[in-house]
């Protein structure tokens, strides 16, 4: 068997490490950036902190701003046109996962122009070039967008999650600088970092896991595991580099091992309702860590350890309600909401969740088998 391993060019980590995008922008001699943001990090002044980096050195950039928390297909098409007419030769791209896959969508249509509908690219896209070059920038520990070679955008007219793959979308560079992260609101801090253990665990149990992959997720694990809490709810400085760091790792991982179902129903929830992603992530997670346990014990049993639960001397069964319990523990901490009921999803629309679902391009790297009545039943299960 062949296996791959894809990651972007060049990587720079630690605080105040945006600073070195204008070494990126002088050794690549950019001319003009076209900057990738959304409303709520440019009126917070999260945005300003690269923003002013480009003004002291007199580099011309045009903003792209409106961008949906679930970006949709209007969202990349209106950023296009505003690309073209800039004339900009590089993105800069500084947000969460939204933002970062927007700027990933509109680099990829404008080198390769045929797929300018966007709905084309959903899944893996036959597109030719790489993408216009980008820059990322993330200021959320969750996604991993700027190190993976998949996006996500929402096409409202069939009220679908595309999940698109492609290598030629991964961005140039990649700065995580953990200072960027550190103004989340404490919602947003739990659910991305929720959505980043995610990553981790099902990177972890998917059927496309193997040596390097399992690396990457075993580390990214335990560093958002024993980071979170402190990341979230005391906004320690070290514990905020640990998630950061840990989100990027496990995107390394997940981006070319895939992800499961926990996944393939939170994209149906962010499809239908616009729940954020990593919300829906934290919510399911617990529950579909329960029903994949039995199909590979062995890695269950590796990522209890990694958690901190003892497992000499325990069968398989105590070994994985402890780690389930453990994650669920976690989400609580952080505040999550726990029930699907308790984020305003109607009862009557988990039939058309399970039918999305089931079509999901992450099903298919479930450890289990799944069939569309097993989805409801786990949506059933999460609703009180």
């Amino acid at each position: 068997m062949v296996n791959r391993i894809i990651l972007n060019g060049t990587s720079y980590f630690g605080y105040n490490s945006r600073e070195k995008l204008l070494d990126e922008i002088s050794a690549g001699k950019y001319k003009k950036v076209f900057f990738v943001t959304d409303q709520a990090l440019l009126k917070a002044g999260v945005a300003d902190k690269v923003l002013d980096l480009l003004k002291h050195q007199q580099i011309p950039f045009e903003l792209y701003v409106d961008i949906k928390p679930n970006p949709n297909v209007k969202n990349v098409q209106e950023g296009l046109e505003l690309l073209r007419r800039s004339n900009a030769d590089l993105i800069v791209a500084v947000g969460g996962g939204s933002v970062i896959d927007t700027a990933k969508c509109i680099s990829i249509i404008a080198t390769n122009p045929e797929f300018s509908d966007v709905v084309s690219l959903d899944g893996t896209a036959d597109t030719k070039n790489m993408g216009l070059p980008l820059m990322a920038l993330p200021t959320t520990a969750g996604t991993a967008s700027e190190v993976t070679i998949n996006y996500v955008i929402t096409d409202d007219a069939r009220q679908k999650k595309m999940v698109c793959v492609d290598p030629h979308d991964i961005p140039l560079a990649a700065i995580i600088d953990p200072e960027l992260m550190s103004t989340m609101p404490k919602s947003l801090a739990a659910a991305t970092g929720m959505d980043a253990l995610t990553h981790a665990m099902e990177g972890y149990t998917t059927k496309a896991a193997w040596l390097m992959t399992d690396m990457f997720h075993l580390q990214a694990m335990s560093l958002i595991y024993h980071n979170l809490a402190d990341a979230v709810n005391k906004k320690d400085s070290r514990a905020i580099e640990g998630v950061a760091y840990g989100q990027y790792i496990a995107g390394m991982g997940f981006s070319n091992a895939g992800l499961g179902i926990v996944h393939s129903m939170a994209h149906s929830l962010g499809a239908f309702f616009d729940t954020p992603h990593g919300l829906a992530n934290a919510l399911l997670l617990p529950h579909v860590l329960n029903f994949n346990a039995k199909s590979c014990p062995d890695r269950f049993r590796d990522m209890a350890k990694v958690l901190g639960v003892e497992i000499q001397d325990k069968d398989d069964d105590t070994v994985i309600a402890e780690l389930v319990d453990k994650v669920r523990s976690l989400a609580i901490e952080v505040g999550i909401p726990q029930t699907l009921k308790e984020i305003g999803i109607p009862h009557d629309a988990l039939s058309k969740l399970a039918h999305q679902a089931i079509n999901d391009i992450c099903t298919s790297g479930n450890p289990r088998e799944v069939s569309e009545q097993d989805i409801l039943a786990l949506y059933e299960e999460a609703y009180e």
